[in-house]
């Protein structure tokens, strides 16, 4: 039996932040070929574009909808066009992010509130305002945060960035806490260094070698890697789970 048969989300509707590259982009894939209508969301929307062709490519269905998530306008406006085309919201994917990687003593204000403003109060918003939709229908959900290891691990130089994620875990136990009544389950991730567009050249070089290396493995994950708890978490096979996170990182945090 295939993950596509285990986890089968026909019928269902997903929203995934930040899906122009890197993790959301294969998510989106990943959520499409199990059956969900996505909507893909981000501010480049001409690679909103290209997605949706590729999704629409294996008969998926995606709507591409542009989406500022640190703007709380925004996050509602994106809502109510993906339940509007789409309908009513069953998931949710917490995945845009950012960081500035800077030693302590060099981070300014501006890179703090950007940070913060993408990674945490982007994702408590749109949580908050996925939750509303759903309690409003009576309709049961999962709400997925994209975290990292860095929630619960020290990565040097990324200090800000740890902090914004060692939140979005204890956000999700509390979400969980309140919401489970609904039967909304808040869960999140916590993947270790996995090779993207966005860090590619960083890991090509000498340093990034090196730092590969020191893993326990002495490779990079996949973000491939990331699907079987992706559609877990995603599907009524995990529909008691709930408040908890998942640390995938082939032992990179031990």
């Amino acid at each position: 039996m295939t993950n596509a048969h285990v986890f089968d989300l026909t019928g269902k509707t997903a929203l995934i932040t930040g899906t122009t590259s890197g993790f959301g982009r294969h998510m989106a894939m990943t959520l499409a070929k199990a059956g969900a209508h996505v909507a893909i969301t981000g501010r480049r929307v001409e690679r909103l574009a290209e997605l949706k062709a590729e999704i629409e490519a294996f008969d998926g269905r995606a709507l591409p909808v542009a989406l500022d998530v640190t703007d709380t306008a925004s996050i509602r406006s994106c809502v109510e066009t993906c339940e509007t085309e789409l309908g009513p919201l069953d998931i949710v994917v917490n995945n845009a992010g950012m960081n500035v990687d800077q030693m302590a003593t060099d981070v300014t204000e501006e890179a703090y509130d950007t940070i913060m403003d993408t990674n945490l109060k982007g994702s408590f918003f749109m949580a908050q305002q996925a939750a509303k939709r759903m309690i409003e229908m009576g309709r049961p959900g999962r709400i997925i945060n994209i975290a990292s290891i860095g929630g619960h691990t020290v990565l040097p130089g990324l200090s800000v960035y740890c902090m914004s994620k060692a939140a979005v875990l204890m956000m999700t136990k509390s979400l969980a806490r309140e919401w489970a009544r609904y039967d909304i389950n808040v869960t999140a991730l916590c993947p270790g260094f996995i090779e993207t567009e966005l860090n590619a050249h960083w890991f090509a070089t000498e340093l990034g070698q090196k730092q590969v290396k020191g893993y326990p493995r002495r490779r990079l994950g996949e973000i491939a890697d990331l699907d079987g708890a992706l559609l877990l978490l995603a599907s009524e096979q995990g529909r008691i789970i709930t408040g908890t996170s998942l640390t995938i990182d082939d032992a990179q945090s031990l």
